[in-house]
């Protein structure tokens, strides 16, 4: 019987969606949170958007401030400091054709993480923060399942 293949421990990770202003930088808030020293985290988008007030209410609400955010695309991002993560996950189609064309030239594995995006949600105010909580929800669901052997191997 074969053995499971092993999930290997990245050092650098990159969320990445479209605009990089709501999935990919709560994704990179709540990995960052979960595991300060562990590991680098960045997150980046397609294309340039602006931070999302919906998804730094969010993040707020958990104790986690995002407000800082500047939103940044692959291309930014690898002239600032290049593109030296081992995994890329990608949160939209977007920003998963994108990653994948940026592995023709860096190696790093790429995970497609399909995630809903809050900001097309109808309804007042606490109706649209909901799909945004249930976008953080799902995020921190995933991250703790992928990256629960970095705190075995962290601690």
């Amino acid at each position: 019987m074969a053995a499971p293949p092993r999930v290997r421990a990245p050092q650098a990770v990159l969320f990445a969606c479209g605009l990089n202003s709501v999935r990919s930088p709560m994704a990179a808030s709540l990995l960052q949170r979960m595991f300060p020293q562990a590991l680098y985290v960045k997150s980046a988008g397609a294309r340039k958007g602006e931070l999302d007030p919906f998804a730094v209410a969010v993040m707020a609400e958990l104790g986690q401030d995002i407000s800082g955010h500047k939103p940044t695309t692959f291309e930014e991002l690898e002239d600032w400091e290049g593109l030296n993560f081992d995994l890329i996950i990608t949160l939209s189609p977007e920003a998963h054709h994108r990653a994948l064309e940026l592995t023709r030239t860096h190696a790093a594995e790429v995970e497609y993480w399909p995630t809903q995006d809050p900001t097309g949600a109808e309804g007042n105010r606490e109706q649209k923060l909901q799909a945004y909580r249930e976008v953080c929800d799902t995020l921190s669901m995933r991250i703790r399942k992928r990256f629960s052997k970095v705190s075995a191997a962290s601690g």
